[in-house]
């Protein structure tokens, strides 16, 4: 698979050991922009999320699909020595090492950074983690629910009311396989003016407490806790057939503008509405002069009588009615697959007109693509057909 040479990260080859979520998603998020990436599976059974999910039609879950276009697939055993040969020769070629185990595993099957940097000093050796290498947690199995809970995320909340809730969007797998890609880039630019490759580190834990760094550092500040979603402007309202979400902010009198949108009188005036404090302290009773003033009308004509009050303001829609949004299109990607339905899935959000990301391959099956990329490592024919026939490679 070789990437059109126009696109920013053709030439960089990836080594790319990790599973599930977090270091797929970043993998991914380079091949899309021309790396090369080389997914290394371990005999049998491949990436826990090739069988973590079952599908209908008896082969991967889209969900595996969603995470791993653009790559090819390698399955080695690293644990005997010729597998790990194998690796310390790819390594040697190679620009980039990607996992997410639990610390110390690398090191203990020989493959830590400190042993692999000795094999070639250019290497970027990016480790993904639940909790970081060091620390409490260290050893602690890592998985995105325990990172919200553990990290306050799950904590908050719109209402104090409502229960403690999980998010059901992979928010930590998500925002660490981001900052993955962002270490992976600065260690590369790094290396283009050192000659050094280096260590880079993420974890579930860091990065959903760096999503909550406006709450945090109230808190650190000992100031009053900063939720947005309880401002006296802010909430989701009933209209006539469906809901909106209204943010009344930004603006030198929101609640006035609010008024004039839905024929109200100006509740602006009233002292008990007349400033943000006062806002705060009579919620519920403001929340539901607009909330009744919202169900007189249907979704849409709320949304173009607030707008033409410039007031921030949207339908809450469905995943799937945001899917067949005509604005949603570009960002849908669709891979033919041989035998069966072609993989429909999202794109790259990241949009560069003059180096676009491609969506040309489907996930690799199992194996898929090793002997190809190891003739283009310099591995010998010969030795490849070896280390299969020995079971080495699979």
């Amino acid at each position: 698979m070789s990437a059109p040479a126009a696109q920013p990260l053709a030439g960089i080859r990836v080594l790319d050991f990790s599973q599930i979520m977090m270091g797929p998603v970043a993998t991914q998020l380079l091949a899309d922009h021309g790396a090369d990436v080389l997914k290394i599976e371990r005999p049998g059974s491949g990436d826990i999320f090739r069988q973590a999910l079952v599908d209908p039609d008896g082969a991967e879950h889209p969900a595996f699909g969603a995470l791993n276009r653009n790559k090819r697939s390698m399955v080695v055993d690293v644990r005997s020595p010729e597998g790990l040969g194998l690796i310390d020769d790819l390594v040697a070629a190679a620009d980039v090492v990607v996992n997410n185990y639990r610390p110390e595993v690398m090191d203990r099957l020989g493959l830590g950074y400190e042993r692999l940097s000795g094999i070639n000093p250019r290497i970027v050796y990016a480790q993904g983690t639940g909790f970081g290498t060091g620390g409490a947690y260290r050893r602690k199995g890592g998985q995105d629910i325990l990172a919200q809970a553990l990290t306050g995320a799950m904590s908050h909340k719109a209402d104090p009311g409502h229960p403690t809730a999980i998010y059901p969007v992979s928010l930590a797998d998500y925002t660490a396989g981001m900052h993955m890609v962002q270490g992976i880039l600065m260690a590369l630019l790094h290396r283009t003016r050192t000659g050094r490759g280096q260590r880079v580190e993420v974890s579930l834990y860091d990065s959903l407490l760096a999503m909550q760094i406006l709450e945090a550092t109230m808190a650190l500040m000992d100031r009053d806790p900063l939720n947005w979603a309880r401002m006296p402007l802010v909430g989701t309202f009933a209209a006539a057939d469906g809901e909106v979400v209204l943010v009344g902010a930004f603006k030198p009198n929101p609640l006035r503008d609010i008024c004039e949108a839905l024929d109200l009188e100006d509740l602006s005036v009233d002292p008990s509405f007349a400033t943000m404090a006062e806002q705060a302290a009579n919620r519920p009773r403001l929340q539901a002069l607009i909330a009744e003033a919202i169900g007189g009308f249907a979704s849409a004509e709320v949304i173009e009588r607030l707008e033409a009050q410039d007031v921030l303001c949207a339908p809450v829609r469905t995943l799937d009615e945001a899917l067949q949004d005509p604005h949603t299109a570009s960002m849908i990607v669709e891979m033919p697959r041989p035998g069966r339905a072609p993989l429909r899935s999202v794109a790259s959000p990241v949009h560069m007109p003059d180096t676009p990301a491609a969506s040309h391959s489907p996930p690799p099956p199992l194996g898929a693509g090793a002997a190809a990329a190891l003739e283009e490592y310099g591995i010998a024919p010969e030795r490849v057909g070896a280390l299969f026939e020995a079971g080495v490679l699979a």
